[in-house]
């Protein structure tokens, strides 16, 4: 039970995969669906506040130094594609834009792009939780709904 927990809650904090990946997961090994939220919310928001305070500083560094710069441009083009979705409402933006379990949406995108375009770093976070939390109850929905109903097949 405890390595279970322990991989849905490390699958939730990979980029790109996060809590939409971790879920479904999490209720393949057979977690409860509250506990799956939970871990899963946890896992995927622990690394946020870090790429808030750092990411602009250590892109810049990666820049300057011509570190992966590939990568970087790659960031980069990532955020100014999910700026236009976030500008109008800011913090209502970065909150829809992480909640819809889309692939390339989620908080570290979010995270990203609240970074880049020097929003306040306390209310992206709580915004991006927010987003976090709604993604969570879609994919938990979804998960334990339409893949609980199909149990009956294994």
């Amino acid at each position: 039970m405890l390595k279970d927990i322990l991989w849905t809650f490390f699958i939730s904090m990979v980029p790109l995969i996060e809590l939409r990946g971790a879920i479904p997961v999490g209720c393949g090994l057979g977690l409860p669906w509250w506990q799956n939220y939970l871990v899963s919310v946890i896992g995927n928001m622990l690394p946020i506040p870090f790429i808030l305070l750092l990411v602009e500083s250590v892109l810049n560094f990666m820049k300057r130094h011509n570190i992966f710069p590939r990568l970087v441009a790659w960031l980069e083009e990532k955020a100014q594609k999910g700026v236009q979705r976030v500008e109008k409402g800011a913090l209502w933006g970065l909150l829809l834009f992480v909640a819809i379990p889309l692939p390339g949406t989620g908080a570290w995108s979010g995270a990203l792009i609240a970074s880049l375009f020097h929003m306040n770093r306390r209310w992206s976070f709580f915004s991006i939780l927010a987003g976090v939390l709604l993604a969570g109850v879609i994919i938990t929905l979804i998960s334990y709904g339409i893949l609980g109903a199909l149990s009956f097949l294994l």
